[in-house]
């Protein structure tokens, strides 16, 4: 005992090193080393509430010496820090950057529904609609699924659009961006003639409203304040008759489009992004020229005059174009054109991509020293000691070759082919009440964990029942829910001690999260919102959420970890660990992995998205675009749960670690109505 703890103590104060030690190096690139000044700020949103943003301030900006400034604005599922990579980028470059948390994301106090909505949908790019062709519809459902389907539509359009015959309207496309841009162009560090906005998906939209309510705009010493660029990072193009172009310019606009993009919509509705796209009637139409004279990678028009136009083609899917190495550079090159700006710094020179390796790090030893701080509250701790059990051997019970894979791919098909349909169905149209349940992600993910957990309880009690008639049948420890000395009882004792457990376990991360957040305005992550804290509102849907993913995350365990287990768990050592993860890891990753399978294969052979193909687009999108930072999530819970699982012969301390987990990534991360 005194041997276990010593050595958990170590490894205890090893990772907790490292995660600090990590996360001040982060900073450092963050604020290239003290060059910038990086701090949190909160814009008023009238009568609506806060919108929270990072601002990235390089010390050289003064009002003496305004700096060009450019606002961020991220997309779907993300927060402020998801621009991170441009905003290290540009500010080390002399650029101020405010990066912010658009309605409903991050820590903005003002929800989704100050989008607003109307009760119609647009199937093909705007102004290619017609209601005889019926790519013009009236909708119904749900409030979360009509803001959904109308992020194509946008508050500077003509009304056709933008309202509806009952009185709703598109209220504020920008996402809070307006505001923002006001906020930023006031600083007297900034330079307000030299401004630019820049926004990824969701974000794009937003961009596009900002430099409309901005088209010709001054301030109030007359100087014309108007976006003198614009790049969208995954966006949608519009035919000229859409807004009043008469009225509204949009200055040297870049679109940077991903060639394996997800959604439909930055496809032009196309199956795949070809090497001929940019000769269609809306692409050449967007830059300028006939269409026998428009391609990829070439600037049209001319700075000067703001008619600079610009698509750039980057080799890498949706999600990724945030940390794409070339969409950056090009951005760097053509704001600095834009706005007249120069640096020393070369547009290819980058380091955020250290700073994005550093913070991920310190997030996998975060949740090593959880484990660590596990043992040790297990070998010094009485309370919580007791919640290790011996392991029974039951051999019988095990499975092995044919046995162990009929049940992995049965499970796999299961969850992998109900994923799209349940999750994209509870993320829109399941009638939940939008008051209670208010996140939209988070309600596909809980529709999908329903429908899995009636299959586990219903094949669980069909096993249990069909063991009754063999001479060694189920009982509760063989699933994982008893003490090892009262096997065939239900170990409530056991659920309420490793319930604890699991919440100290957790809380000391989040500790770790609020003290990083704190002492460097970093949180754990890897492009994508994984583990950050949360305000009064976000507590409350975590409080909401967390019985659907704490029952979910204790059954799969149980099925996965226990009832499936595999013979060579048992044998000593690391070989066990390892022969027991990777078969737990094909039960709770491979359903998954198949569906990144069947989505990306033929999308990567020219044929398009596999959602599309199989399913229409209707089921593409989102929930498959997720698949890419879901899937190494999963993974990374497989070994938590494993090593947990192989320490204390239960699956409710594993179980429940992995439930507080992904809640917390839904409760932090996802769009809040």
């Amino acid at each position: 005992m005194a041997r276990r703890t010593v050595k958990s103590s170590i490894f205890l104060g090893a990772f907790l090193a490292l995660v600090f030690g990590f996360m001040a190096i982060a900073s450092g690139i963050q604020s290239s080393f003290g060059a910038v000044d990086v701090k949190l700020v909160s814009i008023e949103a009238p009568g609506l509430g806060e919108i929270t943003g990072k601002l990235y301030a390089p010390k050289t900006a003064t009002a003496q010496a305004p700096a060009p400034g450019v606002l961020l604005m991220h997309g779907y599922q993300n927060d402020k820090d998801t621009s991170d990579a441009y905003a290290i980028e540009l500010s080390r470059r002399g650029y101020v950057v405010l990066a912010i948390d658009e309605y409903g994301h991050g820590s903005t106090t003002v929800g989704l529904t100050a989008r607003g909505y109307v009760n119609h949908q647009v199937k093909v790019n705007y102004g290619q609609d017609s209601v005889a062709d019926k790519t013009y519809v009236n909708i119904s459902g749900p409030t979360r699924y009509k803001i959904m389907v109308n992020y194509s539509n946008l508050s500077f359009f003509n009304d056709h659009y933008s309202k509806d015959a009952q009185g709703n309207s598109i209220k504020d496309s920008s996402m809070g961006g307006i505001t923002a841009y006001a906020a930023l162009a006031a600083y007297d560090f900034v330079d307000p003639t030299r401004l630019a906005v820049s926004g990824q998906s969701m974000g794009t939209w937003a961009s596009w409203t900002v430099a409309a309510a901005y088209s010709g705009a001054t301030d109030a010493a007359g100087r014309d304040i108007s976006p003198k660029a614009t790049v969208l990072q995954c966006g949608e193009l519009f035919t000229d008759d859409v807004y009043d172009s008469a009225k509204i310019k949009f200055n040297n606009v870049l679109l940077l489009t991903a060639k394996f993009d997800e959604f439909a919509m930055f496809r032009d509705y196309n199956r795949t992004v070809t090497a001929d796209l940019p000769q269609s009637a809306l692409r050449s139409g967007f830059l300028g020229v006939p269409s026998s004279q428009a391609a990829w990678d070439t600037t049209y028009g001319s700075f000067a005059d703001g008619s600079a136009r610009r698509m750039e083609l980057l080799y890498t899917n949706h999600r990724l174009v945030t940390h794409n190495a070339h969409g950056i550079a090009m951005t760097m090159d053509w704001i600095d054109q834009a706005t007249g700006h120069t640096s020393p710094i070369t547009p290819t020179d980058q380091v955020y991509k250290f700073k994005e390796a550093l913070v991920f790090a310190a997030m996998l030893l975060g949740l090593a020293a959880m484990v660590a701080l596990m043992e040790l509250l297990m070998a010094v701790v009485p309370f919580f000691a007791s919640v290790r059990q011996e392991q029974l051997v039951r051999s019988a019970k095990a499975k092995r070759g044919w046995a162990w894979w009929r049940g992995g791919v049965i499970t796999m098909l299961i969850a992998g082919l109900t994923y799209p349909f349940m999750a994209q169905l509870g993320h829109g149209l399941v009638p939940v009440p939008e008051s209670v349940f208010r996140m939209t992600v988070g309600n596909g993910f809980i529709t999908w964990y329903v429908l899995l957990m009636i299959v586990m309880l219903v094949t669980t009690w069909t096993a249990w029942r069909k063991s009754k008639k063999t001479d060694e049948p189920l009982d509760y420890y063989d699933l994982g829910l008893a003490t090892s000395d009262s096997p065939s009882r239900f170990g409530w004792g056991l659920l309420g001690r490793g319930a604890l457990l699991a919440a100290v376990m957790t809380g000391f991360v989040y500790l770790m999260v609020w003290a990083c957040e704190k002492l460097f305005l970093l949180d754990f992550r890897i492009i994508w919102p994984f583990l950050r804290t949360f305000g009064a509102a976000r507590w409350a849907q975590f409080g909401v959420y967390i019985l659907f993913f704490a029952a979910f995350f204790v059954l799969n365990n149980s099925k996965i970890l226990a009832q499936m287990r595999h013979a060579d768990a048992s044998l000593p050592g690391w070989r066990g660990f390892v022969a027991s993860w990777w078969h737990n890891a094909v039960g709770m990753a491979g359903g998954i992995f198949l569906v990144i399978l069947i989505e990306y294969i033929p999308f990567f052979a020219g044929i398009g998205p596999g959602a599309d193909l199989l399913f229409t687009s209707t089921f593409g999108g989102p929930f498959m675009s997720l698949l890419l930072v879901f899937f190494p999530q999963v993974i990374v819970l497989s070994v938590l749960c494993t090593y947990i699982f192989h320490s204390t012969r239960n699956v409710f301390v594993s179980g429940l670690v992995a439930g507080i987990l992904s809640c917390w990534i839904i409760a932090g991360g996802s769009a809040m109505l």
